[in-house]
């Protein structure tokens, strides 16, 4: 039998492909749903932004403060100044942060929250002094970074004096022109950092007589040479071990962490 031809073939062919899809257009049904929809859009939007900017409901009505441990929540309340009666979205967050800043140097770092629908938290973390510095009778307070942020009249418990022995001449005039005053003291901040905790408890003072010499006098008498400040976590692992084995030492020698030495009983 013989086979179909070329022509009826492609007939075929063409006949099981169909008619092309016909195309879908949007009637008046779905452009009315569109339009609705845009209407609805934008009363939402509106109503949003009138409950935001122009509602009674959302205003500043009261302003908390959580994390003072010297500080009252309320000293804190008076130096931020957030404008009671405002709209909660309008309150400028940075200009509180600054008014803070500035008024209190123990604030370390602050966070101003807005606790909708009508509150304001600030959330503060204040300094913690490591070292003291004594003047006139009264008390510096220097934090971790080294920065001097609050006189006391009283020293806190449990935190060394700060004692810089240099001065602009003599031998330690050398090291105060290298590395200048502010640099001495980070450096001692270091070291008042990484004492293991036993003798960060007992510390009475830390002593600067240069970068690298760098002292610690315990509250019983005992006397660590430190060096500088580097090498520091080497330096209390040295410290630790050597105060065990040698515990009748009254001086410990850990400027050269690789080489310790204690004298006196």
């Amino acid at each position: 039998m013989a086979g179909s031809t070329t022509a009826e073939r492609g007939a075929r062919q063409q006949g099981s492909s169909g008619p092309p899809p016909p195309v879908r257009r949007f009637g008046r049904r779905h452009f009315r749903r569109i339009i609705v929809l845009a209407v609805a859009l934008l009363f939402l939007s509106s109503g949003a932004f009138w409950l935001l900017y122009g509602s009674d409901l959302v205003r500043v009505e009261r302003v908390s403060v959580s994390g003072t441990r010297v500080l009252t929540p309320d000293q804190v309340r008076r130096s931020a100044d957030v404008p009671l009666g405002e709209q909660l979205v309008s309150v400028d967050t940075e200009g509180i942060e600054a008014r803070l800043a500035e008024a209190l140097p123990r604030i370390d770092t602050v966070d101003v929250v807005r606790d909708w629908p009508s509150g304001i938290t600030l959330e503060v973390t204040e300094r913690t002094p490591v070292l003291l510095v004594h003047k006139g009778g009264k008390f510096i307070e220097v934090d971790k970074e080294g920065v001097r942020f609050a006189t006391v009249s009283k020293a806190p418990k449990g935190v060394p004096a700060l004692k810089l022995a240099v001065s602009r001449t003599g031998s330690t005039a050398a090291s105060l022109r290298r590395f200048g005053e502010d640099r001495l003291v980070r450096e001692a901040v270091r070291v008042a950092g990484a004492l293991p905790s036993s003798v960060a408890r007992s510390t009475r003072s830390v002593k600067v007589r240069s970068y690298d010499a760098i002292s610690l006098e315990l509250a019983d008498g005992r006397t660590v040479d430190w060096g500088s400040g580097e090498k520091n976590a080497e330096k209390a692992r040295t410290l630790t071990a050597l105060m065990k084995a040698e515990p009748g030492a009254r001086h410990f020698d850990v400027s050269v962490p690789t080489a310790p030495a204690s004298s006196g009983s």
